[in-house]
């Protein structure tokens, strides 16, 4: 997926409650062999492997396509991905806000393992990130 359709679908998606990436943040990102997307236009997911850990950079979905399970997919074609390349751990952060996030990565195992104060800047304020761990041996 092209840069520019990365960074349409990321401000769509967050629409104004944080700022969304630019597309050349998403080149730059994407010119790393340790970076791959995964999805389509409706839904898509960043990873980065660093040895023998991934960390999901973004998982977005189109406000027009949520609710039909297609996070829980991306989500699960990171986890496939990270295992394929021989990860044992990966890691992520979301906003302390983002409720359905948090319960879509606890129902599929990551853990709570610590939390970063004020990390999100939104129209409010400052809001912060919990960092989330699965282990996959």
């Amino acid at each position: 997926m092209a840069p520019e359709i990365l960074a349409a679908l990321h401000l769509r998606a967050f629409d104004g409650q944080r700022r969304a990436w630019k597309a050349p943040e998403f080149a730059q990102l994407l010119s790393s062999p340790q970076v791959w997307v995964f999805g389509d236009e409706k839904a898509f997911g960043l990873g980065r492997v660093v040895v023998d850990e991934a960390e999901l950079l973004t998982l977005v979905c189109d406000p027009d396509h949520r609710r039909k399970g297609l996070a829980r997919d991306r989500l699960g074609r990171f986890e496939s991905e990270a295992a394929h390349r021989g990860v044992d751990r990966l890691f992520l952060e979301v906003s302390s806000d983002n409720h359905a996030a948090l319960c879509l990565y606890a129902s599929a195992d990551f853990a709570k393992i610590g939390r970063r104060a004020g990390y999100y800047k939104n129209p409010h304020g400052r809001v912060d990130a919990i960092v989330m761990e699965k282990r996959l041996t």
